[in-house]
């Protein structure tokens, strides 16, 4: 199986590190300071585990590689209809395009049947180029647990003593090929679990990056210090309930949101959307943020908590240059 990794960042290196370790044909699409260095050194992932070090095919052309079996996308929300063109060159007619992001998919109401069934989400996927280079069918969702980050060019640091990626069809369909990538991603160290309900594994994320990020955002400061605060405790309670209530009007399970909060209260991690507004980089406002307030007005669904909240942190992210509307 060939397989691509598009994108160089915390997570695409992990898991590009994680697979060419597992000795899988493997190549990474890297820019700058990034190329430069997995070329000159190879990819240095660093591991609770130990540190692996790989030699993957890196480029900054993805038309150089060829059609790929699967695709593994994992840059950030923003980016992603500015690589829709260059994604499709790496597409032969059976490819598998796996989007491990974080947020409401471009792809959500695609085989989701009832009157939202293909309905766009232009917040995420503006002129549908997503939609025309790469297509849906092609489409499998990802929901990765993982926490890391890029400590220097070519070197990433896997935070997490337990990695764990989610995946599943929009249609919820069996598909083999997932499960032949499961199988290479665990001797690496991945838990891999092959679901037919995605989209309750976005929202159980989703709620959770709602409650967490927006807060993060908001404080500076890590979950659980937020937590701490008996007030901004409570107020995260009222967002998860509002961000739960959307998940089950779209017909999702959300999961255990008391559990998710407990979990958060524990994190001494900062979210990665308020690590980007710390740190001056485009933060993914629509995934996270703005689309899932689309998806309550659509499901009519109030959420005036979330409302203030996530208007506010917009306004912050604007204030700071990372957003753009």
């Amino acid at each position: 199986m060939k397989i691509c990794v598009f994108g160089a960042g915390a997570v695409g290196g992990h898991l590009a590190g994680r697979l060419a370790a597992a000795g899988t044909d493997v190549s990474l699409i890297a820019r700058n300071d990034h190329l430069a260095a997995v070329r000159e050194r190879g990819l240095r992932v660093e591991t609770r585990d130990g540190v692996l070090v790989s030699h993957p095919t890196v480029t900054d052309r993805p038309g150089d590689l060829g059609p790929q079996d699967v695709v593994l996308v994992a840059v950030k929300a923003p980016a992603l209809p500015a690589i829709a063109e260059p994604v499709s060159t790496l597409l032969g007619p059976d490819s598998q395009v796996v989007f491990v992001t974080n947020g409401v998919p471009w792809w959500y109401f695609h085989a989701h049947g009832g009157p939202l069934q293909d309905t766009r989400l232009p917040r995420l996927d503006p002129d549908d180029a997503l939609w025309r280079h790469v297509h849906p069918d092609r489409a499998v969702g990802a929901v990765a647990y993982t926490a890391g980050s890029v400590v220097a060019p070519g070197v990433i640091r896997a935070e997490n003593a337990r990695n764990r990626l989610v995946l599943g069809r929009p249609d919820g369909a069996p598909d083999g090929r997932l499960d032949a990538l499961a199988d290479l991603l665990r001797p690496g160290g991945v838990q891999v679990d092959v679901t037919s309900t995605v989209r309750d594994a976005v929202w159980a994320k989703l709620v959770m990056n709602l409650v967490g990020g927006s807060l993060g955002a908001l404080t500076g400061s890590a979950m659980g210090a937020v937590m701490a605060d008996p007030v901004l405790a409570d107020l995260a309670g009222t967002l998860a309930r509002e961000g739960a209530a959307i998940a089950r009007a779209l017909g999702c399970d959300p999961g255990d949101t008391d559990a998710g909060l407990a979990r958060l209260g524990g994190s001494s991690h900062v979210q990665s959307i308020a690590q980007d507004l710390l740190a001056g980089r485009p933060m993914e406002i629509d995934a996270l943020f703005r689309t899932p307030l689309d998806l309550a007005r659509m499901a009519d669904v109030d959420t005036p908590g979330l409302d203030a909240v996530v208007a506010m942190a917009t306004q912050r992210a604007r204030v700071a240059g990372s957003y753009r509307d």
